[in-house]
């Protein structure tokens, strides 16, 4: 269908989508393209295969440069949502891990609210071949899914991104924004939150905790996904900081209250 218009302002905003490892140059223009439909304007990149900028993802994206033109790339999937406080991630698979799963539509409507309230959002799609990885799914707060044939539940990586787009688009900007009252505080971001993730971590190897080692992977995601179902707030990230310290130091060691 044609309907380019170019004397009509465009519609911009909404999520991020972060493409994670996508292989062909392709898929990422067919994907700009489909984001564009729908007024998506922040395409985020996680080790792209082949390199970036990618002529045959240009000719692919049938004039979305408004899309590629603001493309950014990262190394890790950790520092692509870094600044985000919500992430939802795509998944065809049922996975071992105890998280919130919600359709495209559904998906839309709480990431209006989200996004009217102030929060930065980011939906995560994986690798064409194969997905999310575990580890990236576990960065995440919601898991969403496509209902597909049982049988046949393969979507092309531009057509995963056009289902999520059509959703957000259709539900408008009339839905109302969630009223979150945090007082003084305000949603911990994916880089505090990792941040705490982190130092947690290391402290639990330090002291054992994560033993054996082939079994540390599959418990540090456990507890990933625990604080994730929190809902954190900056406030409560940093006293879960302050805790890890306390209990890790010498006993006897008391602040001193004037510092």
């Amino acid at each position: 269908m044609a309907g380019t218009d170019r004397s009509r302002e465009p519609v911009l905003g909404g999520p991020a989508i972060i493409l994670v490892e996508p292989q062909l140059g392709e898929n990422i223009g067919t994907a700009a393209r489909a984001m564009l439909n729908f007024g998506l304007t922040d395409l985020r990149l996680v080790k792209p295969r082949d390199a970036w900028p990618n002529e045959r993802a240009i000719g692919a994206a049938s004039g979305a440069t408004l899309v590629l033109d603001r493309v950014r790339v990262f190394e890790t999937t950790e520092a692509a949502i870094a600044g985000l406080t919500r992430v939802f991630a795509t998944t065809a698979r049922p996975r071992d891990m105890r998280k919130d799963t919600v359709t495209p539509a559904e998906a839309a409507l709480r990431l209006r609210a989200l996004l009217g309230a102030g929060e930065a959002c980011g939906i995560l799609f994986g690798a064409e071949r194969a997905g999310l990885t575990n580890d990236d799914i576990a960065l995440a707060d919601t898991v969403l899914t496509v209902p597909l044939n049982p049988a046949f539940s393969s979507l092309n990586l531009a057509q995963a991104v056009l289902l999520v787009g059509y959703e957000w688009f259709k539900a408008s900007d009339a839905t109302p924004a969630a009223a979150f009252d945090m007082g003084a505080t305000r949603p911990a971001n994916r880089e505090e939150l990792l941040g705490f993730f982190e130092h947690l971590e290391q402290e639990l190897r330090e002291r054992g905790f994560l033993y054996p080692p082939h079994k540390a992977p599959v418990m540090t995601r456990n507890l990933r996904n625990l604080f994730h179902r929190a809902g954190l707030t900056e406030q409560e990230v940093r006293t879960l900081r302050g805790v890890v310290k306390a209990l890790v130091r010498d006993p006897h060691y008391r602040e001193d209250p004037s510092n």
